[in-house]
């Protein structure tokens, strides 16, 4: 993973609404109208949310017929952390 994923990944997460919409992620894929029911914001911006999220490539978004299902794509969350797992203080 390059510096700029991270980045992206940090700022994606660095939303409190998208924190929020990650959390519920971590129990598993949820339709976008469950994420809605939760949180007190318009279907558009949800969609707008869920593009960085998805964009940072820490969600997928499959379609199924009519409705968008988000999960968290656990290799990049992998990556991920092991990258900030990696990192030591050096004092």
């Amino acid at each position: 993973m390059e510096r700029k994923d991270i980045l992206k990944i940090l700022k994606a997460l660095g939303d409190d609404t998208r924190m929020q919409i990650f959390e519920m992620l971590r129990d598993g894929p949820l339709c976008a109208c469950k994420i809605l029911e939760n949180l007190n914001i318009s279907q558009p911006t949800l969609s707008h949310h869920m593009k960085i999220l998805c964009d940072c490539k820490l969600v997928k978004a499959t379609k199924d017929w009519k409705w968008m299902h988000y999960e968290i794509d656990c290799g990049i969350l992998n990556v991920f952390l092991s990258f900030i797992g990696d990192t030591k203080c050096r004092r």
